[in-house]
């Protein structure tokens, strides 16, 4: 049996990650050429919001605390100079239409109901998204989510509500740098639920320190009260420049073991009670209404991205804007955001190209990491070549750890229990030497 890898060493949620975009060369390409050949019929919008009342311990994504002087009207008129420069650079040459939305952060409900109310504007006047046809995600959080903030998007079309709790356990969401009380909590969701939005998630975290399997289930238990129609079950990081990774910087074995415990233990809890697991994070209960749109296909589909924290994705370059995690660096870069002018944001200034090889990765790393696997036929139909002949280095050795389902029927390619559990660890050894490279080269800030 081959040694297996620490089981958590990266939350593979995109791929080439943004600690391997670098600033694009003079003359920055222009988008009107870089989205001129691509299939632009199913798109995906993603509108970030890099505002929070509070910074969670773990958190490392691209958020500032508060926005002083009328800053989120400056940052939604950016938002709005930029929604019109990406339109144009669309281009009406074929119809352009959107697939699916999401407001993501940040916190989105930090705006208030009446900038709500502008950025659906934005995305529907500006994007042409129908935001009533398509699936909506929205992210939100206990404090800010208010009877008039959930009305403005129910009544725009938001389809899934997500919010972070973290734990139900006041001691452990202090344990997590995320003070809260249980009751505020409730109460948000009864808000939620009176909303009528159709989709409720609930965000959860194993690991936190002093958490135990009984006190896991607690939480556990206090979610399933609200019938979510989706749950995501997140181990906890310690990441660089958080307020966690300032006091404990380094993970060893034993939190391993104690995490993939707790994963097992809130896994088979939620499969008893008829959620079916959908990845390594997230389950769904097994009536809910379907979310997410059927002609939408996250390998292949382009993504737009809004907002200085959003990135976007063509065949052949992702980009984005400039990535920090520190608070003056996040600060500094929504300043520069909120001065661009419209030609500004006509270039794309950050990010990565991806060749065929990042491609063929990128289209395994994404299918594999979901439960129900990846279609051999439809790698080979779209590359023309075997992921078997692509990756025999990675398949072999996943094969061997036991992290490939022997059971999966011909032609589909599917993760065992074991190696869902590693999706942490098989998802980071798919990433090319290349990318590795300038992930290590990459300075904090």
């Amino acid at each position: 049996m081959t040694d297996a890898p620490r089981p958590y060493q990266s939350y593979v949620y995109a791929y080439p990650h943004k600690t391997a975009y670098r600033p694009l060369p003079h003359p920055a390409p222009p988008l009107a050429e870089l989205w001129a050949d691509e299939p632009k019929d199913a798109l995906s919008l993603y509108a970030h919001i890099p505002f929070c009342e509070v910074r969670c311990g773990f958190c490392n994504l691209f958020t500032r605390i508060g926005a002083p002087d009328e800053l989120t009207t400056r940052y939604l008129d950016a938002l709005d100079r930029q929604a019109s420069a990406v339109r144009d650079a669309l281009g009406d040459r074929v119809p352009v239409r959107f697939a699916t939305a999401a407001f993501g952060g940040g916190t989105p409900t930090y705006l208030s109901a009446g900038e709500l109310e502008r950025l659906c504007d934005i995305a529907e006047k500006r994007m042409g998204v129908d935001l009533r046809a398509v699936p909506l995600s929205v992210e939100t959080s206990p404090a800010t989510a208010t009877a008039d903030r959930l009305a403005v998007l129910a009544e725009r079309g938001a389809t899934r509500l997500s919010i972070g709790v973290q734990s139900f356990v006041e001691a452990e969401a202090r344990a997590a740098v995320r003070p809260q009380r249980r009751a505020d909590v409730e109460a948000a969701l009864s808000r939620i639920r009176e909303a009528g939005v159709p989709v409720l998630n609930i965000d959860l975290i194993y690991g936190i320190d002093g958490q135990t399997e009984e006190s896991w289930v607690r939480s556990l238990d206090a979610a399933l009260a609200w019938r979510p129609e989706e749950l995501y079950l997140y181990p906890l990081y310690v990441r660089p420049l958080t307020g966690l990774g300032r006091l404990s910087p380094t993970a060893d074995r034993e939190w391993d073991e104690r995490r993939l415990r707790l994963y097992r233990c809130g896994r088979d809890h939620l499969r008893a009670r008829g959620y079916e697991q959908v990845s390594m994070r997230m389950f769904r209960r097994a009536d809910a209404p379907p979310q997410g749109a059927d002609d939408y296909a996250c390998q292949t589909d382009g993504m737009i991205g809004l907002g200085c924290g959003a990135r976007s994705y063509t065949s052949s370059l992702h980009y984005s804007f400039d990535y920090a995690v520190d608070m003056r660096e996040i600060r500094s870069i929504i300043d520069t955001y909120t001065e661009t002018e419209a030609a500004g944001f006509a270039r794309a200034q950050v990010g990565r190209w991806v060749d065929a090889d990042e491609a063929r990765r990128r289209h395994l790393l994404q299918s594999l990491l979901q439960a129900r696997g990846m279609s051999v036929r439809e790698y080979e139909t779209r590359f023309g070549t075997s992921p078997f002949a692509d990756f025999p280095a990675e398949l072999g050795r996943f094969e061997a750890l036991g992290w490939l389902d022997r059971e999966a029927a011909a032609g589909l390619l599917r993760l065992s229990p074991e190696g869902l559990a590693h999706s942490d660890a098989l998802g980071p050894a798919l990433f090319s030497p290349a990318v590795r490279a300038a992930m290590a080269a990459y300075e904090p800030k």
